[in-house]
């Protein structure tokens, strides 16, 4: 690969995200605009940034790769990641926007009535969001390495100190405009190439015939049934506990405004996973080799210089790499916004000041670790977080709005418990599976039972602890489901 088609692309996508976010930074003077834009970003607006932030590292390169080693069975994570919208729209997006709330740990602290459950939360935000924007950094580095030729840690310090400059910058205002222009950009990144490998395929012979490249053992259907039902549990349910996706539905003018944007993101999401699956499955046909080394996730990187020769080659190729430093730059955007309106309102004042300094550190710890750690495939370990998430805040997040019984005590504890038991599966997993082979599709794919035990926990707490049933319980509720339109008619805001 030409180093300078790397080089050209990466700088592009650096620079118009640059310009971008500091022409946010016009329209960014209040802290409302720095922490939720003001509530003023509209549905098409929302949904696009939304796209941009949460299309991340594993979905723009991981799925491609995991179809490359798997085939079919590979399309269960686009699946999960777009049917974890349905979820979102069914049974949170209204709900939460109509909650008033800037974060996560705000939600939980006026549902709950509780410092704790806010402390509690605002760690697990933290720790989820840092453990998300290492995935896109290894991804970074990994792009760097395969199409410049430059240090892995080149991609890693880039993305960081970009998505630092730009956040602290111009704050969440500043960041829609980025992500919006983010999301379109890897759509059209991956659109473009697959529909011009499609039309030229037919004088490229396949390095493997049809029945090889695609077996029949290699379909959804030969997944173990735990495995895929756990996996599915972590997809759908942790994409309700992403601090980053839910931030988004504060911007929103109201409740209704959250539903459409939420409709319109399972379109674009539907239209864009459309893209790497083609990938993959064009890489199980024509570059079959990959899936032998280190570099499957940088097969969307690699197929069209190898099918398409020459100046042609070069465009495509080029287009790709500024659509994979796109995704990477936005899901890290997204995240480190999340994670220094929590930690600048926790623990620095709640100030811009505060939120600036918040960017930079919730940018400069992932990169630490990022560095100090090797890249394991993106799907499967983003896929693992959502394990995580799926564990901890899902739970309460769900049963806050929609189970008048929970308390204080019992969210702190399932959530807790949900932190333990997955955190012990993914960290510990590989050294408790040597000890006892029988538990690995346990430990590997956790979800299945560490989300019933953590809703289990809090239901059973709860219900022994009914005195601490918050006093502003059903009000709160009512805010929550009841429109905004209806409350103001019979008097209820406020």
């Amino acid at each position: 690969m030409n180093p300078a088609v790397g080089y050209t692309a990466i700088a592009a996508v650096a620079v118009a995200s640059a310009l971008i976010g500091f022409y946010g930074l016009r329209v960014s003077r209040t802290t409302s605009d720095f922490y939720v834009a003001s509530r003023t970003v509209r549905p098409w607006w929302n949904a696009s940034a939304i796209g941009g932030e949460y299309l991340s590292a594993a979905s723009f390169l991981g799925i491609a790769g995991l179809i490359l080693l798997t085939g079919s069975a590979g399309i269960w994570f686009p699946i999960g990641y777009t049917a974890g919208y349905l979820m979102l729209l069914l049974f949170v997006a209204a709900p939460l926007r109509r909650s008033g709330a800037y974060t996560i740990p705000d939600f939980t602290e006026a549902r709950l009535e509780s410092v704790w459950a806010r402390r509690v939360t605002s760690t697990l935000v933290i720790v989820i969001g840092w453990f998300y924007i290492v995935p896109q950094l290894q991804g970074a580095a990994l792009t760097v390495r395969i199409t410049t030729g430059l240090p892995a840690w080149v991609g890693s310090l880039a993305v960081a100190v970009i998505v630092a400059v730009v956040v602290a910058a111009g704050g969440m205002r500043s960041i829609t405009f980025v992500q919006a222009f983010q999301f379109w950009l890897k759509l059209t990144a991956l659109a473009i190439p697959v529909v011009a490998i499609l039309l030229l395929v037919g004088d490229v012979p396949a390095a493997l015939p049809p029945v090889e490249a695609f077996p029949a053992t290699a379909g959804p259907g030969d997944l173990e049934i735990y495995r895929t039902v756990s996996l599915m549990v972590a997809l759908l349910l942790g994409t309700l506990g992403l601090p980053h996706v839910l931030v988004r539905f504060y911007t929103n003018p109201d409740g209704v405004a959250a539903r459409r944007t939420t409709v319109i993101v399972l379109v674009l999401l539907s239209v864009f996973y459309l893209f790497p699956t083609a990938f993959g499955f064009l890489g199980r046909a024509f570059a079959p080799d990959l899936a032998d080394s280190d570099d499957a996730d940088a097969l969307v990187l690699l197929l069209p210089g190898r099918l398409v020769p020459g100046p042609w080659g070069d465009v495509l190729t080029a287009l790709v790499i500024a659509g994979a430093f796109a995704a990477f730059l936005s899901t890290s955007s997204g995240l480190v916004v999340s994670l220094a309106g929590v930690i600048s309102q926790d623990l620095l004042g709640g100030s811009v000041r505060g939120f600036r300094i918040a960017a930079v550190l919730s940018s400069f710890v992932p990169l630490v670790v990022a560095l100090a750690t090797e890249s394991a495939g993106l799907a499967g370990s983003v896929g693992l977080v959502f394990a995580f998430t799926a564990s901890t805040l899902c739970p309460v997040l769900l049963l806050g709005i929609w189970w008048r019984g929970l308390t204080a005590r019992g969210a702190i504890t399932g959530m807790l418990t949900g932190a333990v038991l997955s955190g012990v599966a993914i960290l510990g997993g590989g050294i408790v599976s040597a000890w006892l082979p029988a538990l690995r599709p346990l430990l590997e794919q956790p979800a299945a039972w560490t989300v019933p035990v953590a809703v289990l926990v809090i239901v059973l707490v709860s219900r022994g602890d009914r005195r601490g049933i918050p006093r502003g319980t059903d009000l709160f509720l009512t805010r929550l489901h009841v429109p905004e339109a209806a409350r103001r008619r019979h008097g209820l805001e406020g």
